[in-house]
């Protein structure tokens, strides 16, 4: 009995001894585990974060498109950080990616493309951040975007072969910029520092864009795919291809997640128009008819006389409050035909009215193209009201009046689901796009 005994007190003594070795290996050697795991937290936080504030319409616009080169110790801080995201991303990704492209946004449109289209987060999320960036996963590609007023030529590290680099050319000033970093972008490629670019760009709503004729591949220059805004008759689907306006990303234009009350409710206005109106113009024209028959009572109408670039805090709430409320979406042409305002009332379900007329300028020819202007929006079956005439508008608003709710719940699923797969189709075209170009130009 006493042999027993002891025999069982030496046991628990042996377990003692174990289970005291085992917390002072966690102790001492398991802390080390900690930091990434808190970053990994941090991360899923940051992400659920941006979440949430999408879904209560809180998004960002790219900061200012000038070069700002910063102090030396900023300088330095941004490129280690840079870096380091880098050597983690490569070990995370080691193994499941065979090709890594890198999108530098340096126009508003940019956003557009990273968090709308591509469905990507920014880090961090505050939007007065001099850098952001995003990393995300397509297929066997990796694709990272960086953006912000510290991504400056020469300031930042090119750990990449194939970039897209966002550019505005809408106007002279911009232009000037947008010519900086392609003589830039130029430098890399013939010290073979870069082996792939691409461009997206906005173009001059005229579509005037010859400046850049000179550095595209088919010209003897350097870059191979361009993706161009407005119904260039440059665009052939070889190496140049129409890519969309989009939502106005720099006056704060949120992306919106459905709700239920978004497609069930009944809305208020039968259709909307805020925004600018110009003198003898379509959009005059459209405000006189809109007097006819008291229709104007029946829709939310705030009209101005002078263009403001940017919103405030109310103006932008009053306009998504419009698009939220309205069964339909007035969207008369303006320099050109293609407008913010028709991805914006596609964001919210409100049926977009849309001014189907070729504007001045240099924009697809109409006895050449047939489905000009607007030619990727109907060559993707977009569920519009098309008028090439505002004296057509009370026949729309009368047959609008006999709809019941149920009808009209129907059209915005139709509506609000055509929008997301017509996001989800540029994406995959894009991609596609990107990996055949590069990929079959590296094997030759």
């Amino acid at each position: 009995m006493r042999l027993t005994r002891k025999r069982l007190c030496s046991f628990l003594i042996a377990l003692y001894c174990l289970f005291s070795l085992y917390a002072a290996y966690h102790v001492f050697f398991g802390r080390r585990r900690g930091p990434p795991a808190a970053s990994l937290r941090g991360l899923r936080k940051g992400a659920a974060a941006a979440r949430e504030r999408r879904g209560r319409g809180k998004q960002s616009t790219l900061g200012s498109e000038e070069w700002n080169p910063w102090e030396g110790d900023e300088k330095n801080e941004q490129q280690q950080r840079f870096k380091t995201s880098l050597q983690i991303l490569n070990k995370s990704t080691k193994g499941k990616t065979d090709f890594h492209v890198q999108i530098w946004g340096k126009a508003a449109i940019g956003l557009y493309l990273w968090e709308h289209i591509f469905e990507g987060l920014l880090d961090p999320t505050d939007v007065t951040a001099q850098w952001r960036e995003g990393n995300s996963v397509v297929g066997r590609t990796h694709y990272s975007f960086i953006t912000g007023p510290a991504v400056v030529p020469g300031y930042f590290p090119i750990d990449v072969n194939n970039v897209v680099l966002i550019l505005n050319g809408r106007e002279k000033a911009k232009i000037f910029y947008a010519t900086q970093w392609l003589l830039y972008a130029q430098n890399l490629v013939q010290t073979k520092k870069l082996q792939h670019l691409a461009v997206v760009l906005l173009g001059n709503e005229h579509c005037n864009n010859e400046w850049i004729n000179q550095f595209l591949k088919r010209n003897g220059g350097f870059v191979e795919l361009l993706f161009i805004i407005y119904d260039s008759p440059w665009v052939d689907d070889v190496d140049i291809f129409q890519w969309p306006l989009g939502v106005a990303t720099y006056r704060n234009f949120p992306l919106v997640e459905p709700s239920w009350s978004m497609l069930h409710n009944e809305r208020p206005y039968l259709c909307n128009f805020l925004g600018t109106v110009y003198e003898n113009s379509s959009r005059q024209a459209l405000m006189n008819i809109l007097k006819q028959d008291g229709n104007d009572k029946l829709c939310w109408v705030s009209a101005r006389e002078q263009w403001q670039p940017q919103e405030t805090n109310e103006s932008l709430k009053n306009y998504q409050d419009a698009l939220l409320q309205s069964d339909l979406t007035l969207c008369p042409v303006g320099v050109n035909t293609e407008c913010y305002r028709i991805y914006e009332a596609c964001s919210y379900g409100s049926v977009p009215v849309v001014e189907d007329i070729m504007t001045a300028g240099s924009c697809g020819n109409t006895s050449v193209y047939h489905n000009a202007p607007l030619q990727l929006l109907k060559s993707m079956d977009a569920p519009f009201i098309f008028i090439k005439n505002w004296n057509e508008l009370p026949a729309v608003l009368e047959k609008e009046k006999t709809l019941i709710l149920q009808e009209k719940v129907q059209r915005r699923k139709m509506l609000l689901h055509w929008y997301q797969n017509f996001k989800r189709e540029l994406k995959r075209k894009f991609t596609n796009i990107l990996e055949s170009s590069f990929l079959m130009n590296n094997k030759g």
